[in-house]
């Protein structure tokens, strides 16, 4: 595997201009896509380039436009716009800060963000004493030279390089490594291969190697890794679906999606064993207990965990 922190420098200055994504790749984000993002009980959507943003059941309002992917943390809206600039806020949207430029995708979550230049250089901004719209932004250090796909954990973060290599680094005593380590690394370190995409939330991951097999790790209590380790933890990387094309996990649900547009779910309140949900979807997020779904014909679809989904909003 490779060395992630091998000569990677502490980046203080923007890097040239880039040329930046503008389709939705499944592993260059939070959720199956740029344009749904979920975590605990904020949530944002991407209709063509016009951010929303919504809280629980409330009606998405437009944050922000000229967006290209959006993401969450547990209180912090994100954007990234179409001139590569990665902005955040905390509550009020019309106050908004610039966290980096020259940003093609990102991974945000509850410990800090993660953002990938187009020459594959993944930086990682830790969260500061006090959150990014409210003290200093964190310095960027690099920790890959060739990443596709990062996530931001509760406890444990992730990112994958273009050679299928997975790497972690965080808290393990859920057995969020997924190598049978239940002590934490002061570096990150490889963990599996083969991978194309990883989604992490409290305490447990997901990942989608190639050719289509989801695996997961970490803490079971509930059941967003399926059966594998049910009641308690697993500390090895298992299989619990395939077929799958794009993955998104929640706190303790998770979601698989399939080149013919099924949605399939597993978890709490929903059983052990992976059901299709719903068809038709291009997009699909979790949160903390609500899945969303974005599908063909623009509209988002939004339930709790157990319950069956309903029509939420309509694109413009």
């Amino acid at each position: 595997m490779l060395n992630a922190n091998a000569a990677m420098p502490v980046i203080g200055t923007l890097f040239a201009a880039a040329v930046f994504l503008f389709g939705g790749v499944p592993s260059h984000a939070d959720s199956t896509s740029a344009r749904l993002a979920a975590y605990y009980d904020l949530k944002m959507m991407l209709c063509d380039r016009t951010a929303f943003q919504w809280r629980r059941d409330d009606r998405p309002e437009a944050v922000a436009d000229n967006v290209i992917q959006v993401g969450v943390g547990r209180d912090a809206g994100y954007a990234l716009t179409t001139s590569g600039q990665l902005l955040t806020w905390r509550g009020t949207v019309d106050k908004k800060q610039a966290v980096l430029g020259h940003v093609s995708w990102f991974a945000a979550g509850r410990t800090g963000v993660f953002a990938a230049r187009a020459d594959g250089t993944l930086v990682h901004l830790a969260r500061p004493e006090r959150w990014f719209t409210e003290g200093k932004i964190a310095r960027p250090v690099a920790v890959s030279a060739s990443a596709i796909a990062a996530s931001v954990g509760d406890s444990a973060d992730y990112f994958v390089t273009r050679d299928g290599d997975l790497f972690v680094k965080g808290l393990a005593h859920r057995g969020q490594y997924g190598d049978g380590n239940l002590k934490s690394t002061p570096t990150f370190i490889g963990v599996a291969e083969n991978v194309i995409a990883v989604k992490a939330h409290t305490g447990h991951a997901i990942a989608l190697k190639r050719g289509g097999a989801v695996i997961g790790t970490g803490g079971n209590i509930y059941g967003p890794i399926g059966r594998h380790g049910i009641g308690d933890k697993a500390i090895v990387w298992a299989e619990i679906f395939t077929g799958a094309v794009a993955i998104a996990t929640g706190s303790s649900h998770s979601l698989a999606l399939r080149e013919d547009g099924s949605l399939w779910r597993w978890g709490r309140d929903i059983g052990l064993d992976p059901v299709q949900v719903l068809d038709g979807v291009t997009d699909a997020a979790a949160d903390q207990s609500t899945s969303l779904a974005l599908r063909d014909d623009n509209t988002l679809w939004q339930w709790d965990r157990g319950e069956q989904p309903r029509r939420h909003f309509q694109c413009p």
